[in-house]
């Protein structure tokens, strides 16, 4: 491990909010977790970093696939050299220190120095990315929080925390439907609830490979980019200088 690498990796997030603003030009692409597809991310930056694009990456780059550290590396990398273009929000695969899981083949791989340094790393990580055109993006479920902008007080493993980077939805009525697995359940009436709070119209997230691309009336997209859980990688590219009603607005493509 290079430790002067990850030291100046942790730097690049030390003024980045916990919720990131997207400009109002150009057009954002939302990728789900890569889960180590090192392919996937490399095909994504090829195919869509340059001119007005912002890229946003909504966490769980390590584990499951076999190229977790080279894939978080290279996004890294990227970062350094694109730290306005690239955004890189905490999954619940970046928690493990916090919340250990299993399999965990990134973690249970790296020295004890490394899951530190890497731990602290992502602990930086923003958690939120917001767009006056209505998009709200996470990695898995929304906090309940009297005000978007408290998301930038979040601590790393609290509550709210928890509810954002291991949060489901379920296509039922309700507010908290349960804990399966260590993972919340949030139904549609708690999905509503909080987006009309926020005043944002459609929520982009991953988390859930096996979740409909659709949910709450168009109003949630759930993608994935992976070959370690699914056959079709998708992005989810919005235009933010026109106003988003429901998913329907966005382009859903595979990479």
């Amino acid at each position: 491990m290079d430790k002067g690498f990850l030291r100046d990796a942790a730097g690049m997030f030390e003024n980045e909010s916990k919720l990131v603003e997207l400009p109002s030009r150009g057009r954002a692409v939302f990728a789900g977790d890569t889960h180590g597809d090192l392919d996937a991310t490399e095909k994504i930056l090829s195919d869509f970093l340059g001119g007005t694009n912002t890229l946003v990456f909504l966490g769980d780059y390590v584990d499951r696939g076999e190229f977790s550290k080279e894939n978080i590396n290279y996004l890294l990398l990227k970062k350094q050299k694109y730290s306005k273009e690239i955004v890189l929000l905490a999954g619940n695969h970046e928690g493990y220190p916090i919340k250990s899981f299993s399999p965990a083949n990134f973690w249970e791989a790296v020295s004890p120095e490394e899951r530190e340094a890497y731990g602290a790393l992502f602990s930086r990580f923003p958690l939120a990315v917001a767009s006056s055109n209505g998009i709200l993006a996470v990695h898995g479920g929304l906090p309940d929080l009297p005000r978007l902008e408290e998301i930038k007080q979040i601590e790393w493993g609290d509550e709210q925390w928890e509810r954002i980077v291991w949060g489901d939805f379920v296509e039922k009525e309700g507010e908290f439907l349960g804990d399966w697995g260590g993972r919340p359940q949030f139904g549609r009436s708690y999905f509503r609830r909080m987006m009309d709070r926020y005043q944002k119209r459609v929520l982009i997230r991953s988390h859930q490979p096996y979740a409909p691309l659709y949910m709450f009336g168009k109003r949630c997209v759930t993608i994935f980019t992976s070959y370690a859980y699914v056959p079709d990688r998708r992005v989810a590219v919005v235009d933010l200088e026109k106003e988003v009603q429901t998913a329907g607005d966005l382009t859903i493509q595979g990479v």
